[in-house]
């Protein structure tokens, strides 16, 4: 993916930053330096980036479990915030700003640091050819002067205060940037994701694992189990509660946060509550597959036995049931409940499994949810 080419800086310095990441930081800084730059400011502290940095990372590291390196700092800071401030997985990024701001954990404030040791000065060595190997390791304050006489930087930095630290962004890119927002935004999209896919390469769906979780569009799916309900009582598979019109909610069996779709063999019907409390946890396999696979052959069997059924069902398969080989392979006409159940075990177990080794928890219902 090419950048646009500018008259007043060089770009193709920009295009090398991350031709040697081994760790994740570069991609955060620099999409810390964009975000803001696009709220009109040209000013920046190391506390305001790093932040940054740690509210767009939090998504990828809990909700969604990525790996973000073999030993990142910026990973387990955020594993450790995690543990500390008890703030969900689905936080509002606003929420994770304040409480960074206000909190005063020193572990908190020494892993901040360690993040500004390198990477505000290494990410644009590409853009200074004339400071190689051992003139990196120097004290920061020399350092700092020296990257400060350099020209055609991305920005340069007023005087080493620790997190207060502040880089001034370089008129041409801030407007460069500007101008070209979101060919710059996916750029750098396209980088991070052939980053994360190397370091997560069993993991489907990274690219909807950039960003804070969305709203899920399943009105499709909820309005097909609500005409079964009509049709005969329909019991959830986690405490074995009998639906009602009004308490009905469409769970993933794998959590969306690692499947990333909305495929119809993955989604079934709990209640509200129950479907909150299981939040982005796996349900124990042995307890509840054979439940799932019940549930769900009981609407393969109405499927083919009512008209209406049948229509609802293709209208959901237009949106949620996207490879032919998987809709044959489980939902084609004759199957008895074992034949059915087997197939759906043969499509949902590995993928339960892979979301299992990526660090999904086990999740049982106590009865006290429904």
């Amino acid at each position: 993916m090419q950048l646009p080419y500018s008259d007043t800086i060089e770009i193709q310095y920009l295009s090398r930053i991350f031709d040697n990441t081994s760790e994740c930081y570069k991609f955060f800084w620099f999409q810390a330096i964009v975000a803001k730059v696009l709220e009109g400011k040209s000013r920046m502290t190391y506390e305001e980036l790093i932040d940054e940095m740690i509210a767009k990372a939090w998504y990828m590291v809990v909700e969604y479990h990525l790996n973000l390196g073999p030993r990142d700092t910026l990973e387990s800071l955020v594993r450790y915030l995690q543990q500390i401030s008890q703030m969900k997985a689905s936080e509002k990024k606003e929420t994770i700003i304040q409480y960074l701001a206000d909190c005063k954990d020193k572990e908190v404030a020494k892993r901040k640091r360690i993040l500004t040791k390198n990477v505000p000065y290494r990410i644009q060595a590409p853009f200074m050819d004339k400071v190689r190997g051992k003139e990196w390791d120097v004290p920061e304050s020399a350092l700092i002067a020296k990257i400060n006489q350099e020209r055609r930087l991305m920005y340069y930095f007023e005087a080493l205060n620790g997190m207060k630290t502040t880089i001034r962004v370089s008129p041409e890119w801030f407007t460069y940037i500007h101008i070209n927002r979101e060919i710059v935004k996916g750029w750098l999209q396209y980088h991070m994701i052939k980053y994360l896919q190397k370091r997560n390469p069993s993991v489907p769906g990274i690219a909807d694992k950039l960003y804070p979780p969305q709203e899920r569009k399943l009105e499709k799916v909820k309005k097909y189990w609500k005409l079964l309900l009509t049709l005969k009582p329909v019991h959830e598979i986690y405490g074995d509660i009998e639906l009602t019109d009004k308490d009905i909610s469409i769970d993933h069996f794998v959590p969306w946060s690692y499947v990333a779709h909305d495929e119809f063999w993955n989604l079934h019907p709990t209640t509200r509550s129950i479907n909150s409390s299981k939040s982005n946890n796996l349900p124990d396999w042995n307890r509840y597959f054979p439940q799932l696979a019940k549930l769900e052959y009981g609407s393969y069997e109405m499927m083919w036995e009512y008209d209406a059924v049948h229509d609802a069902f293709e209208v959901c398969a237009k949106e949620h049931l996207n490879d032919d080989a998987v809709r044959r392979k489980i939902y084609r006409k004759g199957r008895d409940l074992a034949s059915f159940s087997n197939a759906l075990e043969e499509i949902v177990q590995p993928i339960y499994q892979s979301a299992k080794n990526c660090g999904f928890k086990d999740w049982i219902y106590t009865g006290t949810e429904g």
